[in-house]
């Protein structure tokens, strides 16, 4: 007898850690259902999809990388605010075909919780699909100015143009700009191993932030990046990539399973995270 099933899929897949959060929830809430990672290739993308929308059982999937932006031709509707990251990391059936969206702004919204953006100056470092992710959630809270710190100008401007955002955008050597900001968001693969280190200015400016602003860092490979050691050398408040991972899986779940996480557990699928 078969029984429902999600997945993710990607191509690499093997590091994702979305089967061990959906399965240690699925198990707490009794539901007799499983999740998988399933590796496709980006050649591999529309076959999948179309034999999965036949497939009965399948309640849907999670997308990460390479496929997020290449996924939205390949479905039936787009949430909006999807359509304006461009980019979609949950898919569902309904009744008309698939459906897209994307969690990680929730996952943002997870990660800086209680901390009060309105008419507040926040940085943040990128200007891609999470940084696109940020943007979005700091739109929906009124923000004040938005200092995006990117290599490439141009693009920054043009990204953070499409939100409804005052902003400014400012190379690495400029770490001035941290200064009267209540946050400072990670959204680059700085930090995270095999890539480039976190610029030494960046750490160093840390120590110019008021002490009750926060630094979330969304690398979570590392957990504990260089960025959130001097954060905390500073007593800064601090969220890592594992907040905005599970806070965007919640979302998701919800989606393909259709009931909500059991918050009570959260620091338990923390520990399994981390051993």
């Amino acid at each position: 007898m078969t029984r429902p099933y999600a997945e993710v899929i990607g191509d690499p897949i093997g590091h994702s850690k979305s089967p061990l959060i959906h399965n240690f929830w699925l198990g707490k809430l009794d539901i007799e259902a499983e999740y998988r990672a399933c590796h496709v290739r980006p050649e591999e993308l529309a076959d999948y999809l179309a034999a999965r929308r036949k497939d009965p059982d399948w309640c849907g999937c999670n997308v990460t990388i390479p496929h997020k932006e290449q996924v939205l031709a390949h479905l039936d509707d787009i949430q909006p605010r999807a359509r304006k990251i461009g980019a979609v990391n949950t898919i569902w059936k309904a009744s008309h075909g698939l459906h897209g969206g994307n969690t990680d702004v929730e996952g943002v919204a997870e990660a800086v919780m209680g901390l009060d953006l309105t008419g507040k100056a926040v940085a943040v470092i990128g200007a891609g699909g999470a940084a696109r992710s940020a943007f979005a959630h700091l739109e929906s809270q009124g923000c004040g100015t938005v200092r995006v710190i990117a290599r490439s100008e141009s693009k920054a401007r043009h990204v953070v143009a499409e939100f409804a955002l005052a902003s400014s955008v400012h190379s690495f050597d400029e770490p001035e700009v941290l200064a009267d900001a209540v946050l400072l968001v990670n959204a680059a693969q700085l930090g995270m191993q095999g890539q480039a280190a976190m610029p030494e200015a960046i750490l160093q400016s840390l120590s110019s932030m008021a002490g009750n602003a926060m630094v979330f860092d969304m690398v979570y490979a590392p957990l504990q990046t260089e960025l959130l050691k001097t954060a905390a050398r500073h007593g800064l408040r601090m969220a890592d990539g594992l907040v905005m991972l599970v806070g965007q899986a919640r979302t998701a779940f919800s989606r393909l399973f259709g009931e909500t996480p059991p918050r009570a557990h959260d620091a338990e699928l923390r520990r399994l995270l981390i051993s």
